[in-house]
Parts: C-alpha cells; structure tokens; sequence
C-alpha cells in the first residue's frame, strides 16, 4: 500500500455531476434497503436441519441447493475474494458446507474438492497468529467431530486433530457457551442456550444458533424463524438476521463521521424515524444489542427525538457488558458506544447515564476527544484519512463474528463523494480566509499592537462546526475576533477613561457623534465593531425581512458592560463575594452574545423579535456564556466545576427538545458554541497558549488530506 497525498484534482474518480450522482444513487439504495451478505457457515447450519419427525429429509432443500452452486474452483466456500489469503473463516465454512452435504449424502464431487482444499491448508487452523472468528477453536473442532462421525476422511494428519481439540479445551474456559452452542453439541446445555431465545425464536438472531438447537431437539419455534429468513433470502441466510436496524444507523453515522450527511438527507430522518418507533415500543432488535441501543439513543437524542435514558439502564452496571458476548469478544466499539451515549445527558442527575459513563470511561480516544468536544469537520477529516476502501478490508480482513462478515457499507462511494466534498469545502474555506484577513486591514485591527489577531484560528471555530453559510461563517470570525480583542483592551490595555468611553459610544450607537472618542484605540475598537456590526445587519435583510442592527448593538452594550464592571474590579482591587456576584458581571463579559447574535441571522428560518426577547433565547445565551466563562476559569472551585457540568446538561436539553420559540437552527449554535469552547480549553494552558489548536485549523484550512490508497487509485466500483 502506499501513502499518498491526494490532490485537488481528486483525479482518482471521475468528478462528473453523473457520476456522483451514481455514487449517490448507490449509497440511497443502501439506506433503503440493506443488503445483507450470505454466511457459507449459517447457511450450512441451516442446511442441517431436518423435516420434523423425519432426520433423512432436509427441512430447507434450497440452502443444499445454494451450497452446491456457491463452491469456489478452489474447493472452498465463504469470503473467498480474489486476493484473499486463505483464512481460519474460509476453512470453517468449507467444513460446515462439507459436513452439510455430508448430512443428506449429496454433492460427492464438492466433498470432495472441500476435503482436498481443508487438508491443504489445515496448517492455518493451527496458527494462533491468525485472526480466527468468534469461537473457532469449539466451532471448528465441532465440525471436527461431526466430520469423523459421519465417516468423512479428513486428509489431516491426527496429531493436527488433537491439537484443535486441545486449543478447545482451553477456549472452553472462557468462551461465551450460548453464542458458539452448536460448536458444543451434546457437551451443551441446551436448556440453558434457550434462555437467549429472542421473541422471533431465535438465538441471538443467529441462523446457525438456531440450528444446532433444533437438531439437538430443542426450539422449534425456531423453526418459523429460519423459515422467514431462508425465504426472504432465497436460500442462504446472513450471520445475523435481523440486523436492519444495526446496519441502517451505521450507514447513517458513518455518513455523519464522513461528512456527506447532508445529501442524504431525506434517507437518514425516515431511518431515525423508524428508529424512534422501535425504541418506543422497546424492540429486540434495537434494545438487546449494546452497541446498537446506545448509536441509537445517542443518535435519536442529537437530533432532537424525545426519548429519555431509561432504555439504558439495562447498562447501568459493568457486568452487562462483562457478561455479555461484547464482552466476550472485547467488543471496544460497543464500549465506545456506550461512553458516548453516557456524555449526552440533558439533566444533571441522570443517575443512568452517569453510571454508564463512570464505568465505560475506559476508551482511551473517548477520554481524550469526549462528544461534547468534537468539532465536525476535524473529526471529519481524521475519518476520511483513516477509512477503508474495499480493497483495504479485502486485505486487512472482514469484522468477524462466528464468520466473516462483509458489512453493508458502500465503503469506496462514500469515500469518494467524502473527499471530493473536504476538497471542495477547504477551497472555500481558504478563500474566505483571505477575505478576513482583508477585513483585519480595512477595520484597522492590526493596528493594534495589544490585539491577538489569529483569523485562522478563529475562523477555524466557524468552519470545524459546519456553519452553513458564507455569512454564518465570516460574521461568526469577525465577531470572535472583535470580542478578543475588545476583551484585551479591557484586561488591561485601555484606561479607565478609555474603556468607559467605550462603553458610552456602543450604548449611544448611532449617536456616538455626540460624544467623541478619548483615543485612537477607541476610535479603531468602535468603527470596527460598529461598522461591522450595520454590515452583518444590512446583508441579513433580505433573509429576516428588516434590520436587526439593534440586537447585535444590545448584545455589544451587555458584553462591555460586563467587562468594564470586571475591568472596575480589577483596578479597585475588589473580590466578589460570592460566585453568583462575579457571575452577574462575568457571564455577559464572556463575549458570546455578539458571536451567536451575528451569526444566527444567516442559519435558518427569520427570527422574529419574539425570539430574540423570549426566555428561551436569553436562557440559552446565559447557558452558553456560563460554559465559556467556567471553562475559562479553571482553576477551579469544585463549584465552579458542578455548575459548568450542569450548565451543559441544561443547554443540550434545551437544544434538543421538541417544540420551543428558538428555531432549531438557531438552538444548535448555542451548542456548537459549547464545542468550540470545550475543545479551546480542554487543553490547561487554554485556547491562545496551545499550539495544538493552530494545527488543527491548518488541518481544516490549509492542509491536504492524507488518504491511503492502493497503487490503483480508490478502487473500481
């Protein structure tokens, strides 16, 4: 494989409208209707089965059929691509298909070829450097003993035999029984393995589980289940059935993660609201499956579905995970899962999600990068670059479960349609770059010898969140780096006759003529927030149907009016009290009125003076400067600490609730705003110390994507 960077050409695909709309077309077909990949190994469980009250004819005749039609030239069944080394799943489904004509005495040939393929690659059944799927020491060795009793000759010496017996012995110790029972036969319990019966007769939705307790004379409702499933697939049944649910909100998260949602738009909210009805009426397939459960609640709850965390508690405790086939298999992805759902609480005494979260944290990328600090499009990007085209898993190897699995992911066309999307997005991105930087010089900030002026760095804020418009965006940038810098003149910079003239020019605003300005510095500040200030107003005409220059004046008159009550302080060397003294003053002064205000006009539906005046968006605007201004402070009082985490729980409920005069477009950049403040401080030093941050907005701006790819380019479709 090589490393390579991929150029903006983005030359490895054909980057016609007709072509992407294909790679559309196909991911589309995916959300709809998932695709399934057979399982040689279920399919010939299945194939065991016999008609009830009668072991010398098949139940499912049509699996036999497939099995007989589906052998490779090689001798063998199962994931067996070109260029796929031989692997341990290929050889245990060319056994389990081996032993299934061997069951009804047909398919002499295909025995044949499958015993001629086994023998000459038994070798890898004894490397324990392989990746094996789940239980193949007990699955294997099964089939082993299956073999012999039917009197099939294993082209194997007997020694190798007994070595697969002995690695069961030792798996026999650990292994999660009721998941690999028809490796066990008679040693199983088989009153036991029904205890995991699902409602649809199941066994953990596994087709092979469930046939190996019907020939061991147990479950034959089962028998309805697997009737369904082989009819609905015509034969060859997957290695879990059904996985609907699973494999929809994975597509739909990892169009998220990749950063091409918002194409498939319409796809993702039937998937979310088939979601929902599942969830509410607690179903099998979305509630008894960790890693699906907790996607679901944490997806549902991001995007505003009501529903509350007592579908979690089944995991309140360690052992659930411990106890269970995910923690069997080591499962970090379910673990992962469930740390992430923990974060997302909306009140601070959810007891349920606390618990999980206080024994999930165990997730070493999670700890570092927790939900509430992500910004998309870095994350976006780390994604792309670390994501697995076909020929990547092809070589790499499939997820296994008892037997390879594909997966259902159009993994090359999201790719695709992921990197040409990062490069068309960072083009615009360096353009607007350049355009603050021409505004820096036009308002005369740079002037300013005290100013932290780093564009970069604080456009990156406005690009990492996906704001969805140039106007967002720029009056986002442009009103972050006012705020810094006006938060300087205050910290010290300016006189106190220079800060309260300030102060006096933004609340007379168009009467500032009447008062003059005490220095050059405040002259510069002024304009420039003023002049800044009508222009954002002016270019959001046309979308809110007036002039709303007067809220971005307002939130400029609170946020100075703070700061110089903390600036009075300061010089009369005065200390609050109490915390909730300094948080009257200090809450305004955190600056994120003018940043939201500004860039709320350009995100969504008009926002009529009711929303600006009403409890809802004054409590959201409180919420989000009480998170910076607490961030900002942490040195900390354990206080300090408990009412930030609060402060987060209430803004993520208000945010996604159902209902509320606060548009939903307007609400979610009170919690973007959460991000980018959680992500600035997570580090001690804080947001201008960091050099950590500055990479990230190269990463976002100005660096290329580093994507591995085959010498071939992405692959073919």
């Amino acid at each position: 494989m090589l490393r390579r960077t991929i150029p903006r050409s983005f030359t490895s695909w054909d980057n016609t409208k007709a072509h992407k709309n294909e790679l559309h077309d196909k991911i589309r077909k995916q959300l709809r209707d998932v695709q399934l990949p057979p399982s040689s190994y279920d399919t010939a469980w299945v194939a065991m089965v016999p008609v009830q009250g009668s072991h010398q004819t098949p139940r499912f005749p049509q699996s036999i059929e497939w099995i007989l039609q589906n052998q490779y030239d090689d001798g063998s069944w199962g994931t067996n691509l070109p260029g796929l080394v031989v692997n341990k799943d290929i050889l245990l489904c060319t056994l389990a298909c081996v032993v299934a004509l061997k069951r009804w005495n047909t398919g002499r040939h295909h025995i044949s070829r499958g015993l001629n393929f086994i023998g000459r690659n038994f070798s890898v059944a004894m490397d324990e450097q392989i990746v094996a799927p789940v239980g193949f020491n007990i699955t294997f060795s099964g089939l082993l003993s299956l073999a012999t009793g039917m009197g099939l000759e294993l082209p194997v010496m007997q020694t190798d035999i007994d070595g697969i017996i002995h690695f069961r012995k030792i798996e026999l110790e650990r292994a999660f029984m009721a998941y690999v029972s028809e490796g066990l036969g008679n040693l199983q319990d088989w009153n036991q393995v029904m205890a995991y019966q699902r409602k649809n007769g199941s066994i953990f939705n596994s087709p092979s589980a469930t046939a190996a307790t019907i020939i061991h004379g147990h479950n034959y409702s089962g028998l309805a289940y697997l009737d369904f499933v082989t009819s609905k697939f015509g034969g060859p049944v997957p290695v879990m059935y059904p996985q609907n649910a699973y494999s929809q909100l994975c597509m739909v998260d990892t169009l998220e993660r990749m950063g091409i949602s918002k194409s498939f738009a319409c796809e993702i909210s039937d998937i979310l609201d088939m979601t929902y009805r599942l969830w509410m009426h607690n179903e099998e397939e979305l509630m008894l499956d960790m890693r699906t459960c907790a996607m679901a609640f944490r997806l549902l709850r991001m995007h505003g579905y009501d529903i509350t965390s007592d579908g979690m508690a089944q995991f309140v405790e360690q052992s659930s995970f411990d106890d269970s086939i995910h923690g069997y298999l080591n499962d970090t992805k379910a673990l992962l899962e469930l740390y992430k759902s923990s974060q997302l609480r909306c009140l601070e005494d959810d007891l349920i999600l606390e618990e999980i979260g206080s024994w999930s944290a165990r997730v070493e990328y999670a700890l570092k990068c927790p939900v509430y600090a992500i910004l998309e499009r870095l994350e976006q990007k780390r994604n792309i670059e670390q994501f697995k085209t076909k020929e990547q898993l092809k070589i790499e190897g499939f997820k296994l479960l008892k037997s390879g699995y594909r997966g259902v992911i159009p993994n090359d066309e999201i790719l695709a349609l992921a990197v040409d999307e990062f490069h068309s997005s960072q083009s615009v991105y360096q353009q607007e770059l350049q355009d603050l930087n021409s505004w820096v010089a036009q308002t005369r900030l740079d002037e300013l010898k005290f100013a932290r002026l780093m564009p970069s760095i604080t456009y990156f804020s406005a690009a990492a969140i996906l704001l969805p418009s140039e106007s967002a965006r720029i009056a986002w940038t442009q009103n972050c780096i006012l705020t810094t810098t006006v938060d300087d003149f205050f910290d010290g910079e300016g006189s106190k006759e220079e800060m309260e003239n300030l102060v006096k020019l933004i609340e007379k605003w168009d009467g500032h003529g009447e008062i003059g300005f005490s220095s050059e510095c405040v002259e510069i500040l002024f304009y420039a927030v003023y002049n800044t200030s009508k222009q954002i107003a002016e270019k959001a005409v046309p979308l809110q149907k007036r002039n709303v220059v007067d809220h971005i004046a307002e939130s400029w008159w609170f946020t100075v009016r703070g700061m110089l009550t903390e600036a009075e302080w300061r010089m009369d060397k005065y200390v609050p009290t109490t915390v909730e003294e300094y948080m009257l003053a200090a809450v305004d002064s955190f600056a994120v009125g003018p940043i939201i205000t500004s860039a709320a006009l350009f995100v969504g539906p008009e926002l009529s003076e009711e929303v600006f005046r009403s409890e809802e968006y004054i409590h959201l605007m409180n919420l989000a400067n009480t998170i910076g201004r607490l961030l900002n402070d942490m040195q900390t009082y354990e206080k300090e600490i408990k009412m930030g985490k609060g402060s987060r729980c209430d803004l993520l409920r208000l945010v996604t609730r159902d209902g509320g005069v606060v548009p939903p477009p307007c609400r979610k950049l009170f919690w973007f705003m959460s991000k980018v403040l959680h992500f600035v401080y997570m580090e001690k030093d804080g947001y201008f110390t960091a050099n950590g941050i500055m990479a990230s907005a190269n990463a976002v701006i100005l660096d290329p994507l580093q994507v591995t790819l085959l010498p071939s380019g992405l692959g073919t479709l």
